[in-house]
């Protein structure tokens, strides 16, 4: 394991890295995957520390990233990147910024209930969240090809209008962004979310065949396949009981839940 004071790097495999951030309260998980020709990079954390530093330590093939969505907390490290790639529907986002967040509020939530001290050089206070052009687009059923390696993106909407999963066939790992993870619930009840989208992108990917392992970005690294039958049950539950709107509160389901 590689050591750093900041980021715990955990490798799934000989060409997979988890990149965690486990001294912030949000547990942020980005991840490397390496092809023959080319490095993709899912989500560059939350910036606190340079992820770019840290990738030239695991390879030196050129890095593309590849963002879930656009809340600060996958895009901090962005700005240390030239190729970044976003869905349509989070666009405006990274160019312009998330609207209703100030950044007094974004400030404070980056440091607070830390269990490790901040790197020498960060200052909070000038902390600002990124902006900028992506390279380029991503789309739903887009293969993005890194040589003797392929990932899938699928379109999940529900936590933001452009949130996306990838999907690598081959070795059955499906990395969730926000739209799963264990531990504290999933968020759809601000404004810019959807339950019913949320819901029906958990239906999406409860039936994708094949996964081996899921990785959400947040809390528990790597959960079992297992869990999609859960997801299939809770889904069924929140229909049937019309509960997919906003203010119906916290639902618990067995290893996950979600806010409305």
């Amino acid at each position: 394991m590689l050591n750093h004071p900041w980021f715990t790097v955990t490798p799934i495999d000989a060409r997979t890295f988890a990149i965690s951030e486990y001294g912030h309260w949000e547990k942020v998980h980005s991840f490397l995957l390496l092809g023959q020709q080319k490095a993709a990079l899912i989500d560059t954390g939350l910036g606190i520390s340079n992820i770019r530093e840290l990738t030239r330590r695991l390879t030196t093939l050129p890095v593309s990233v590849l963002t879930t969505h656009v809340h600060t907390d996958h895009i901090g490290g962005h700005g240390l990147f030239s190729e970044i790639y976003v869905h349509e529907e989070d666009c405006s986002w990274l160019e312009h910024g998330i609207q209703g967040l100030s950044i007094e509020q974004i400030r404070a939530d980056l440091v607070r209930d830390l269990s490790l001290p901040l790197p020498a050089g960060f200052d909070a206070a000038a902390y600002t969240p990124y902006r900028g052009k992506p390279a380029g687009l991503l789309s739903d059923g887009q293969i993005i090809d890194l040589g003797g390696r392929s990932v899938e993106v699928i379109h999940t909407p529900g936590h933001s209008p452009g949130h996306l999963c990838f999907f690598e066939a081959t070795s059955g790992y499906l990395f969730t962004g926000d739209l799963l993870y264990d531990e504290t619930p999933v968020y759809a009840f601000y404004p810019s979310t959807s339950p019913s989208e949320l819901v029906r992108s958990w239906e999406r990917i409860a039936g994708i065949p094949g996964v081996s392992r899921i990785y959400g970005s947040h809390n528990t690294l790597g959960l079992d396949p297992g869990i999609m039958a859960d997801v299939e049950r809770a889904v069924m539950t929140l229909r049937e009981n019309n509960l997919v709107s906003f203010g119906t509160g916290t639902h618990y389901f067995n290893g996950f839940s979600v806010r409305f």
